[in-house]
């Protein structure tokens, strides 16, 4: 009887680590976007410096939003975006794809010029079916 009721919960507690990996995963993104935004915003309006002419506003990489950038006007004040990069729950690795404003919207391979956007590289599925690369 035992035996019954664990083989019936196993794939209910699945279900439930992945549905919570997903929420990590939408929470992680919305951050480092969130921050990409940021950094995008504070360029535009001449707060911190806008770097290459090639990187229109954005970030060079993501450590750059972890490290900060020193503000205009300023001999040491830095802004930070992000304390750390997350970890990809999927993968359990703080890797991530990246997508420059010269990529196309759907490439895998980041130019370098910038980081417009962050992706997944988890190959995996979500339970509504699209994939984590996706989101």
């Amino acid at each position: 009887m035992l035996a019954i009721l664990a083989t019936a919960a196993l794939p209910m507690v699945r279900l439930s680590v992945k549905r919570k990996k997903e929420i990590q995963l939408h929470r992680a993104l919305r951050q480092m976007r969130t921050a990409i935004d940021r950094y995008k915003d504070m360029t535009d309006r001449g707060i911190i410096p806008r770097g290459a002419p090639e990187a229109m506003g954005y970030p060079p990489d993501l450590e750059t939003l972890v490290t900060g950038v020193r503000l205009l006007g300023t001999l040491t004040q830095k802004m930070k975006f992000l304390r750390r990069i997350p970890v990809d729950p999927m993968s359990g690795k703080a890797e991530w794809g990246l997508r420059s404003v010269q990529d196309d919207p759907d490439s895998t391979s980041w130019g370098g010029e910038n980081v417009y956007d962050v992706y997944s590289e988890s190959p995996g599925k979500a339970l509504d079916g699209t994939e984590y690369s996706k989101w």
